[in-house]
């Protein structure tokens, strides 16, 4: 490849048909040279139901993977460089039918685009939290075998956990909602036992008020009370081609903003 950096990234856009309406076609026109992979989480539409210019943007190559249940979760894939493929299956129903992972593979780079699941349940009892780790322990499985396969994997997207105190603004308060819950917490830990590594943390270890997602309450991002739930992750094959990892908090249109990673482009040779 002639290009010296690739650019990785990953946002939660509440909505692609809403967020079609608050800057996302600008925002992607505006991101400069690429090449670029971005994954996006909660989409929550067919690319039929979003406008042309959004489903299939000039200079990208799309692929959508709805949730089987119409107007919830899903995951999107657009690039500046088309996948050598694109798998969508953890091989668990209960899993795919939720529409939460794209696997997409340029070279020996395996981009995972995962939603991952909120643990709290219909009626915020956290009854959601066995599904969520297990979604986790399966993931890591599948992205375990592509490295065995060769694969220099990145896994961006929505994790729906802030690991530290540090990822969110109110530790304390939220020590028993999902998302900061000690389980939730440890299947992190776990990734991290076994090579994974936080390329924003790991690059910026001591960064504080660094958040990626703000609750829609009034005056809320304003304030800067959020959580960093939004990461990409990589494996030890991977590490040595990140350079640098970014959070993208003035980017508006979603309760989320960008994450991203520039990475060498030799990381797909």
């Amino acid at each position: 490849m002639s290009d010296t950096c690739w650019t990785v990234t990953s946002w939660n856009v509440n909505g692609l048909r809403a967020a079609a309406g608050k800057g996302f076609p600008e925002w992607l026109h505006g991101l400069g040279p690429g090449p670029h992979v971005i994954g996006l989480q909660e989409v929550r539409a067919h690319p039929d139901q979003v406008p042309p210019a959004v489903a299939r943007p000039d200079g990208f190559v799309t692929h959508f993977f709805p949730a089987n249940r119409p107007g919830y979760s899903g995951v999107a894939l657009y690039a500046t460089r088309t996948p050598d493929s694109v798998g969508t299956t953890l091989g668990v129903p209960e899993f795919d039918v939720e529409g939460r992972v794209q696997l997409a593979r340029f070279g020996r780079l395996l981009v995972a685009n995962v939603y991952f699941p909120n643990g709290n349940g219909q009626d915020r009892d956290n009854s959601r939290v066995p599904f969520k780790l297990a979604f986790y322990r399966r993931l890591l499985e599948v992205m375990d075998a592509a490295r065995q396969d060769g694969l220099r994997v990145l896994c961006v997207g929505d994790y729906n956990t802030a690991h530290r105190e540090i990822d969110l603004a109110r530790p304390k308060d939220n020590v028993k909602t999902s998302g900061f819950l000690p389980e939730e917490r440890a299947e992190l830990d776990r990734w991290v036992a076994s090579g994974w590594v936080d390329t924003f943390r790991h690059l910026h270890p001591t960064a504080r008020d660094r958040y990626s997602w703000w609750s829609q309450r009034f005056g809320v991002r304003a304030k800067n009370i959020g959580w960093r739930l939004d990461c990409v992750f990589a494996a030890p094959e991977a590490l040595p081609y990140v350079r640098s990892a970014g959070i993208h908090s003035d980017v508006m249109g979603s309760d989320h903003c960008p994450v991203n990673v520039t990475v060498d482009a030799a990381i797909t040779d």
